[in-house]
């Protein structure tokens, strides 16, 4: 086994420390070499923030107002789906089981307590659709987590309150269940 760790057939000369922020707040440091690295603070510029994609540049005020409304728009749609998926695996469910047993009371007396156990077919069409809507889901939330990481603070705000608004509208009907005997709250 060669333990020999010298990086002499490297070119480092070509990784050149970066320089500084561009004067026009574009979130991209610049270096020397020319190559450019990614922002690694917030920032609230609006010229050139690549987004998601190497042809989705935002140049002007109105571009990124236009960009942090998709991006709104996108957080708010994932919690929809998130709640969506819910709603619709509560109305598939099958096999609804029922299992009781008996529990010692607090006066020493035995009390039945009883489950509610339920399932779903693999092979449905039902678990085919939840299967497309995990995937657009985790894509979604992919999107949205790229999105915050270009740490422009518009985009940012944009996706938080998306997010937001989207919990209020959409969460507020969601049944909580609590269980009593959790004891990890």
């Amino acid at each position: 086994m060669n333990m020999d760790m010298h990086h002499d057939h490297h070119d480092h000369g070509t990784m050149a420390p970066p320089t500084g922020t561009d004067s026009h707040g574009d979130g991209a440091v610049h270096s020397a070499g020319g190559m450019m690295m990614m922002q690694m603070t917030f920032y609230l510029g609006y010229t050139n923030v690549e987004l998601l994609f190497a042809g989705l540049v935002i140049n002007t005020p109105g571009e990124m107002a236009g960009a942090c409304i998709g991006c709104f728009l996108l957080a708010v749609l994932y919690e929809g789906l998130k709640i969506g998926r819910e709603f619709l695996l509560r109305r598939n469910q099958v096999n609804v089981r029922y299992n009781s047993m008996p529990v010692p009371g607090a006066d020493g007396t035995m009390l039945m307590e009883t489950h509610k156990t339920v399932g779903q077919r693999m092979l449905s069409l039902s678990h085919l659709l939840q299967t497309v809507l995990h995937i657009i889901q985790v894509m979604v939330s992919y999107f949205l987590m790229l999105v915050f990481m270009t740490y422009n603070a518009y985009l940012c705000i944009a996706v938080a309150a998306g997010a937001g608004v989207g919990y209020f509208l959409f969460s507020w009907k969601k049944a909580v269940v609590v269980d009593i005997t959790e004891h990890c709250h």
